[in-house]
């Protein structure tokens, strides 16, 4: 869990998700979204990988990478049992 949220900590990391929410998208496709170098763009795409919270598969030459669903809603039913009453 600690991976997720150090991957949830950073604003580029985040909006990469919010793309991701709408399509499935390559590195390049999201580099077009940001004014930073694509090496950076494929360092906040291996910490999301490292935190589950983004999938990847090969296509030819490009890497596909989408929203890993399964773990965002672990993540918000891990959340929403602080608002359980006991």
């Amino acid at each position: 869990m600690n991976r997720v949220f150090k991957a949830l900590n950073d604003p580029i990391r985040r909006e990469i998700l919010e793309l991701l929410r709408e399509k499935d998208m390559n590195a390049g496709e999201i580099a077009d979204h940001f004014n930073i170098t694509k090496p950076s763009i494929s360092h906040h795409l291996d910490l999301l990988k490292q935190a589950d919270l983004v999938l990847s598969e090969k296509n030819g030459q490009f890497i596909t990478y989408s929203l890993n669903i399964t773990v965002v809603e672990d993540i918000i039913q891990w959340l929403m049992s602080f608002n359980q009453k006991k």
